[in-house]
């Protein structure tokens, strides 16, 4: 992967249906989800789609599932399958993963085989739809290969599109995914690299706040139009976590053309702008000097 070439890293891109056709999540849930960011119609691409759409941009994404089986009875997109599709194009995709941490002990062998023989980056985490919260000590076991791995926890955080409308909203708890719950990870957890996903409705100054106080955390900007932005996520992108937030899409529900186009009308400043595109990404994964000269 050439940084250099790079116009973009897109840390929060998904993975919604496998080779066989079979979707992430279950038609009533995707239902509602597609409502909610106005999709309807739109079809989930296939990981070599999505690699040929970043590539015309000359971007790289990050691409994930959400392991949510226990919660939702749902069968999940095996990460493997994740892994080899974006192994296929490494110039574009950066590969994570997805555990559901009820999965316990089979779920750390599961992590540690990914990253150490798939060359996995990263675990994404949806506690409202996997039914946990994050301080939950079921899930320590995975945080502590996570981080001994030296792999990216991914967060969403804030109120979601998924079950939004469905009766009791498809039994989707959003107090899960407020982000002081993973300042008690990071505390417990002080190497972990952790990203909070998305602008947190409705706790932005909570997700401001653990960026600013914990060494490791960081936010992305996925899955709202910058237009959107709470204005003190601006200020604070401007000015004390420049160097902490990150460009995300939410591809495929909201394109990276849609949000760059207004990303551009944002005030940011010229030196921060490139921060938050690409480079506080790459540190962050760890695409270093020498692999992108390779």
């Amino acid at each position: 992967m050439n940084l250099d070439e790079l116009a973009a890293i897109d840390v929060h891109t998904h993975a919604e249906v496998g080779r066989d056709g079979q979707g992430s999540l279950s038609p009533a849930l995707l239902g509602a989800s597609a409502g909610y960011f106005k999709a309807q119609g739109n079809r989930q691409p296939t990981i070599d789609e999505t690699a040929a759409y970043y590539a015309e941009r000359a971007m790289a994404a990050v691409v994930f599932t959400v392991d949510a089986e226990h919660a939702t009875g749902h069968p999940r997109i095996a990460n493997e399958e994740i892994a080899e599709g974006c192994a296929a194009h490494p110039d574009t995709l950066i590969a994570f993963a997805s555990i559901d941490p009820h999965k316990g002990r089979a779920g750390v062998r599961e992590a540690r085989r990914l990253v150490e023989r798939h060359g996995v980056r990263g675990f994404k985490f949806h506690p409202s739809l996997q039914g946990f919260a994050p301080d939950d000590r079921l899930a320590f076991p995975l945080y502590e290969a996570i981080e001994e791995l030296g792999a990216v926890a991914l967060f969403h955080t804030g109120q979601t599109g998924i079950g939004a409308g469905v009766r009791g909203g498809g039994g989707i708890r959003l107090r899960y995914s407020n982000p002081m719950l993973v300042d008690d990870v990071a505390v417990d957890f002080p190497d972990l690299r952790i990203i909070l996903a998305h602008p947190s409705f409705p706790w932005q100054d909570e997700a401001l706040a653990v960026a600013t106080h914990k060494q490791h955390v960081h936010i992305d900007l996925s899955g709202w139009s910058p237009k959107y932005f709470p204005p003190q996520l601006v200020r604070y992108a401007n000015s004390l976590l420049q160097d902490k937030v990150l460009f995300g899409s939410d591809y495929p529900l909201i394109t990276p053309d849609r949000w760059l186009a207004d990303f551009a009308a944002l005030d940011i400043k010229p030196a921060v702008r490139p921060k938050i595109l690409k480079t506080n990404a790459a540190r962050l994964l760890g695409l270093s000097a020498k692999e992108n000269a390779e």
